[in-house]
C-alpha cells in the first residue's frame, strides 16, 4: 500500500509508483494534475507504435486509461477505494510517427460509484490525434 495520493503529491512521487508497470514500459510520464484534470506524456516509439511507425491506438487507449484512472485516485482516499477502469472508448482522428504525445484527462461526472472522463491526445504540433472517454468504477479495497 502506498501513502494517500492527492493533487499535492509531488509528480516525481507519482512516477515513481509507476516503476514496473506497463505505464512505465510505455514511458508514460505524468507531467501536470489538478483538481479534476490530469495530463501525461508518451513516446512514440518501439514500444508505443505498430508495424510500419505509426503511434498504435491501443498505446493511446492505455494512455487515456491512465491519466483517468490517475485523476479518480486522486479524487479519493486510495487506501479506501481502489479504481477499475470499465469502459474505454475512442476515436482516433490522427497520427504520430515520432516525438511524443500529449494526453489530458477532465472529469466529466464525479460521482460517488463511477467517474466519468474525457480524454484528448494531440501530437507535438497540437494536433489532436485521439479522443476518449473512460468511465471509471469506485470500489471499497478488500483489505488485500
Amino acid at each position: 500500500m502506498f501513502p494517500k495520493l492527492t493533487v499535492n503529491t509531488p509528480l516525481a512521487l507519482i512516477n515513481q509508483y509507476v516503476k514496473d508497470t506497463m505505464v512505465e514500459n510505455l514511458g508514460i510520464q505524468f507531467t501536470a494534475l489538478g483538481n479534476g484534470w490530469v495530463e501525461a506524456t508518451m513516446p512514440v516509439d518501439r514500444r508505443t507504435s505498430r508495424p510500419g511507425g505509426q503511434l498504435h491506438g491501443g498505446a493511446n487507449l492505455a494512455l487515456a486509461e491512465t491519466v483517468a484512472g490517475l485523476g479518480s485516485m486522486l479524487s479519493v482516499d486510495n487506501n479506501e477505494f481502489d479504481i477499475l477502469g470499465i469502459q474505454v472508448s475512442a476515436n482516433h482522428t490522427g497520427g504520430a510517427y515520432e516525438g511524443i504525445v500529449y494526453a489530458r484527462a477532465e472529469i466529466v461526472h464525479p460521482g460517488n460509484q463511477t467517474h466519468v472522463w474525457n480524454i484528448e491526445i494531440k501530437n507535438e504540433a497540437g494536433k489532436l490525434i485521439s479522443t476518449a472517454r473512460v468511465t471509471n468504477m469506485i470500489v471499497k479495497r478488500n483489505g488485500k
